[in-house]
């Protein structure tokens, strides 16, 4: 939960992770010119790249208060002070008199931390600017103010952030225009909000063949995340993928270790059974060798990740890529959930994830009702951005990691273990591995007949 210890700590862990890492979570950076101008300049350009729709938007202000939340609760009381006369936020503590006089209701908000009540100060602000802690009950309301104290200042602060930067937010959109004539910008930008920097993924000579084409079937059932569940299912009743279906679907088997000659035995197996091989041979095959990197240009692509399958190349009518949990209306998702037998209240949390736009969280919960998740701690550990981290961390804790295996440095705990049938996951990071913009031979693979 937001806030606990453990909250806090794993959100150092993946702040460490980052170039400014050690600066965010150090409280000494006042002279630290370097360090600021680089926090500066990332914020503002990520305003620019995250401007550019409702979803991004929404998506970036909720990192950023996050981010915000945490560094103000670091500030020593004098920092915290010397930042609201900064920027206006003028509050005044009530009078010890009044304090006395609602004692017993001040008492009852705090709850557990009545005791403290008397060497707290409490200040008197409109209930408008802390809706979160009205709707927690934390706070004594009166005549339309509610009575906080100083420990939940936070909240009146995010409050303050929250509309300032969704207003700047707004105001940076409609200079877009202008700011795109600007050639050097325009490439960055319109990557930048899509782009994946974690691992790749990519298959690796160690875990090439561990995958067949037999085992498939049995793996969809257990380990694949819902929009690679889809795939197949779709792949089964049809014999058949259109392009977008097949790029997703083919990639990540290709990244958990499905070799090219049992991905082609697979895809022939199964479109065969409404064409001849040679249709197959001469429609189909060319866009499977190109994938592993044996056409075209031979680059050796890599498997989206679902920062991808979610902002891009969204599905169209007889089609079955992209994110079920984006693009599949709520309705339809929660019976396609029912049906695989999961519990009322998972699909109900499911489905607030996904009304709210946070698909990834819906996707991290759907890995818990599948696999059976109750411990706090090990749901926690969940973090889901990547399909193929979702089947290394299912196969991982459905069948353990191969005896003697050792953690792969610089990676997160979930996807630390080699896994039977994945290999060892790649070490490297921040490659933009998976902006695969389409050039001429990926037009020709593209160019392929999905009627």
């Amino acid at each position: 939960m937001k806030g606990s210890p453990e909250y806090i700590q794993k959100l150092q862990d993946e702040l460490r992770k980052t170039s400014l890492g050690h600066d965010l979570i150090r409280t000494d950076k006042k002279e630290d010119k370097d360090f600021r101008q680089k926090d500066l300049v990332s914020h503002f350009i990520l305003r620019l790249a995250y401007c550019r729709s409702e979803e991004l938007r929404r998506w970036f202000m909720q990192q950023e208060l996050d981010l915000f939340r945490f560094r103000f609760l670091r500030e020593g009381p004098d920092s915290r002070d010397e930042f609201l006369r900064e920027n206006s936020l003028n509050y005044e503590p009530i009078s010890d008199d009044l304090k006395t006089e609602l004692d017993g209701e001040l008492r009852a908000a705090a709850g557990s931390k009545s005791g403290v009540v008397d060497t707290i100060e409490y200040f008197k602000v409109p209930f408008t600017e802390v809706f979160d802690l009205v709707s927690k009950r934390k706070v004594y309301l009166q005549d339309g103010y509610a009575y906080v104290s100083r420990d939940d200042m936070i909240s009146i602060v995010i409050t303050h952030y929250r509309s300032h930067l969704s207003h700047s937010l707004a105001v940076t959109t409609r200079a877009l225009p202008h700011l795109e004539e600007d050639g050097r910008l325009l490439p960055m930008l319109c990557g930048l909000s899509k782009r994946y920097l974690g691992q790749d993924f990519n298959a690796k000579k160690s875990n090439v063949g561990e995958i067949t084409a037999d085992m498939i079937e049995t793996l969809s059932k257990k380990s694949f995340p819902l929009c690679m569940q889809q795939l197949h299912q779709s792949l089964r009743q049809n014999h058949h993928l259109r392009h977008g279906g097949r790029q997703q679907y083919g990639l990540f088997l290709k990244g958990i270790g499905v070799s090219l000659e049992e991905a082609m035995r697979f895809w022939r197996t199964e479109f065969c059974k409404a064409m001849d091989v040679d249709k197959f041979d001469k429609q189909y095959s060319y866009n499977i060798r190109h994938n592993y990197g044996k056409e075209g240009k031979r680059t050796n692509y890599t498997p989206y990740s679902c920062m991808k399958i979610i902002t891009t190349n969204p599905p169209g009518p007889g089609d079955f890529h992209g994110c079920p949990f984006k693009h599949m209306e709520v309705d339809m998702l929660a019976q396609k959930l029912r049906g695989q037998h999961i519990s009322k209240d998972n699909v109900e949390k499911i489905s607030k994830c996904v009304k709210t736009g946070h698909y990834q969280i819906a996707c991290a919960q759907y890995f818990e009702a599948t696999h059976n998740i109750r411990n706090p701690e090990d749901s926690a550990s969940i973090n889901i951005n990547h399909p193929n981290g979702y089947f290394l961390d299912s196969y991982k804790l459905l069948n353990g990691p191969k005896e003697g295996t050792k953690p792969v440095p610089n990676t997160p705990k979930v996807i630390k273990v080699k896994v039977e049938g994945t290999g060892t996951p790649s070490s490297q990071t921040n490659k933009q591995s998976d902006l695969n913009d389409m050039d001429d031979d990926d037009l020709i693979a593209s160019m392929e007949t999905d009627m």
